[in-house]
């Protein structure tokens, strides 16, 4: 048997960026609140979510109480995904609950509907054995529930359901209701939050942001992403001490001994020189022989016709002066 005190691998979202900026994925067995505005791609990171699970031979199931199955497998359809292994339950009023008889008259009806749903979600969870669980969504347990303290123990409830049946929770929440409950936050081993805004110019721009993950040193601020067929695709913002290699130094020769000696080897790789002078002293000639001198020696190849790709100088060509860099690669 494995050593309890070994951690478990981290379980992929399905979404190859965002599994970078949490660190590796999610900490299996813990309970995950997704949040986002309608249309900002909750379900299909969702669906990513239990796809990559299906795909590992794990079990798997949606549980909707808004959407029906045909909407989500359209979804998926738009995707080009096969949901085979996801296995999706729909947990919405049937058509006998809008009957006159079903009126309710000493119950308030919050209490009824909320105790079924939840009834009717235990069951499918304890046929199916789940180790991935999704449920879609959270605003509709806030409507039947009927009052913020019945809601807030519904959630504790599920909460502790789950806690000992090894199984990985994500909820989402479309963020519908006026006042935000940071309830569910404080209660979730992590938040992930899905923006969505409208430039008053140009296309609308997406967003992701993790806002908490216990015991994870994820990487923080906003990440930009887009929805596209085949599912999300998530840009991590660029952290300069990460992705920046400083180059080795080495001296640049122009080619020119006497030249070379007076700058004491020539000028260092990665630096940028600037030659100033009036016109006619000889900037565009320093300048050339630099450039012939790496040339001469295969590290830079340039064509005044099409775009340099390794430029060991450029110059501003002005009345008083040019620069000139040095990135000899």
């Amino acid at each position: 048997m494995p050593d309890s005190d070994t951690p478990a691998a981290m379980l992929s979202t399905g979404v190859t960026g965002l599994d970078r900026i949490l660190s590796g994925g999610l900490t299996p067995n813990r309970l995950y609140l997704v949040e986002g505005i309608l249309g900002a791609g909750k379900t299909t990171l969702a669906l990513q979510f239990l796809r990559s699970g299906a795909a590992n031979g794990e079990s798997v199931l949606y549980v909707t109480l808004s959407e029906t199955e045909e909407e989500l497998r359209a979804v998926a359809h738009s995707h080009g995904w096969d949901l085979a292994g996801v296995q999706i339950r729909e947990v919405i009023a049937s058509e006998d609950s809008l009957q006159s008889e079903q009126n309710y008259t000493i119950f308030h009806p919050s209490e009824v509907e909320l105790s079924a749903t939840t009834q009717a979600i235990l069951e499918q969870v304890s046929i199916v054995n789940p180790t991935r669980i999704v449920f879609d969504s959270l605003s509709e347990l806030r409507l039947l529930a009927g009052n913020p303290l019945r809601y807030r123990r519904q959630v504790l409830a599920l909460t502790q359901f789950f806690a000992g049946r090894h199984c990985t929770v994500m909820l989402l929440d479309d963020r519908t209701q006026s006042e935000h409950d940071l309830q569910v936050q404080s209660i979730a081993h992590g938040v992930i939050l899905l923006e969505q805004t409208y430039p008053e110019y140009g296309a609308e721009r997406r967003r992701v942001r993790i806002v908490k993950y216990r015991g994870v040193s994820f990487m923080g601020g906003y990440h930009d992403f887009r929805i596209q067929r085949g599912g999300l695709q998530v840009f991590e913002r660029i952290v300069a001490h990460d992705s920046h290699d400083v180059p080795e130094r080495g001296w640049l020769s122009s080619g020119i001994d006497d030249l070379d000696t007076l700058l004491g080897g020539g000028i260092e790789s990665g630096t940028s020189t600037l030659v100033v002078g009036a016109a006619g002293t000889g900037k565009s000639t320093i300048s050339a022989a630099f450039a012939t001198a790496a040339a001469a020696r295969g590290r830079c190849s340039c064509s005044t016709n099409a775009r340099i790709s390794c430029s060991i100088g450029w110059m501003a060509s002005a009345s008083t002066f040019a620069s000139m860099s040095t990135a000899d690669a």
